[in-house]
């Protein structure tokens, strides 16, 4: 039985907003109407979500003139040409700044659907229904938007905070196993850069999370929304302790880059270097070899990657690595571990130590 439900708040003074967890929340209007300012409304979805959860959505907007824009499945459609498919919409529909975008998806069309509501006629409002385990715990919250270039991931956005996030875990029903795992790595993540003792409870939980326990879910998607928001409220245009959620999204986010976008999804590849950042913080001799096992151990039981499968040139990973938006100078920054739940950031790590990480994994 699922009794427990959460609603958490994102501290932002005027642009504050709510985060609502649990079961069977797309069935109750009063979520999205209390949101909703004019009368226009953009649902924004993919091709994979649309034809499961659009009819549902829909139905809760009776008293609005509503529009529906779906773009096509994928990281590999992360882009601006992506966007201009739902500014096409827009302008078509004729819609003003009193209107609100719905992102009904996954973290790439939530970043989209936020990047074009903070462009469109200089912004409007947007609410976020995140249905991948992924995005109900990363992407949706904290109002980072935006798209990907060629030269590297997530490189063209804005800061642009939604209304409102609405988590329904139900929407995870018909997530598959794989995606499932991908959304783990960013649970996982806040264990081990800030929240050790949310680390234990998913080392003890984390079978049975796998296993979809209805309530663990819960729990741990609103640990993780906490974490997320505290932080958030404390930086929110990443200009200090907010980089921190970044632990192990350097080296993931070069490794996207090297072997193309959709080749790893986002959260296995953050997998992969959550566990080269653990591996680097071993050789600056803060972290034990049982503590980098530690970190190998709930990677493998949530089944993600440890390793890089696919030929990378240590060369051309350390390209993608420095054009990243932490970078400085052409410095890469990175988020290593001080002990497990404790991070920091750094561009003072030995660079012998990275090289020899990067060497042994690009084997």
């Amino acid at each position: 039985m699922v009794s427990n439900q959460k609603i958490l708040n994102v501290e932002l003074g005027a642009k504050s907003y709510p985060i609502y967890i649990g079961s069977n929340l797309l069935s109750q209007k009063s979520y999205l109407e209390n949101h909703i300012s004019g009368k226009q409304v953009m649902i924004v979805s993919n091709s994979t979500v649309a034809p499961i959860y659009l009819d549902k959505v829909i139905k809760l907007l009776d008293k609005f003139n509503v529009e529906v824009t779906i773009l096509p499945d994928g990281e590999q459609y992360k882009t601006l040409e992506t966007t201009n498919i739902i500014f096409d919409a827009l302008l078509k529909a004729k819609f003003d700044r009193s209107a609100t975008m719905i992102a009904l998806g996954g973290g790439v069309v939530g970043d989209i659907t936020g990047f074009a509501a903070a462009s469109y006629q200089r912004g409007i409002n947007f609410i976020q229904i995140p249905t991948t385990l992924l995005s109900q715990v990363d992407s949706s919250v904290g109002g980072k938007t935006g798209v990907n270039h060629e030269l590297g991931k997530n490189m063209v956005g804005a800061f642009h905070q939604p209304k409102a996030v609405i988590i329904d875990v139900d929407t995870l029903e018909t997530l598959n196993e794989r995606e499932f795992s991908a959304g783990m790595a960013e649970v996982i993540k806040y264990g081990l850069l800030g929240n050790v003792d949310f680390l234990l409870e998913l080392e003890k939980n984390v079978d049975a999370i796998m296993n979809r326990d209805k309530n663990l879910i819960i729990n741990a998607v609103s640990r993780s929304c906490e974490d997320k928001a505290n932080i958030v409220a404390e930086d929110e245009f990443e200009r200090g302790k907010r980089s921190l959620l970044n632990f192990g999204h350097t080296f993931g986010h070069g490794i996207e880059n090297v072997l193309g976008y959709g080749t790893y999804l986002h959260g296995e590849a953050i997998s992969i270097g959550m566990y080269m950042a653990a591996k680097l913080s071993e050789l600056e001799g803060n972290l034990s070899v049982g503590d980098v096992e530690r970190v190998k151990n709930i990677l493998t039981k949530a089944k993600l990657p440890c390793n890089i499968e696919g030929e990378v040139s240590s060369e051309n990973l350390i390209k993608a690595m420095s054009i990243d938006k932490k970078a400085i100078d052409g410095n890469i920054r990175l988020v290593l571990l001080k002990y497990l739940g404790d991070s920091y950031l750094s561009d003072s790590y030995s660079k012998e130590n990275f090289q020899q990480v990067i060497s042994n994994f690009c084997q």
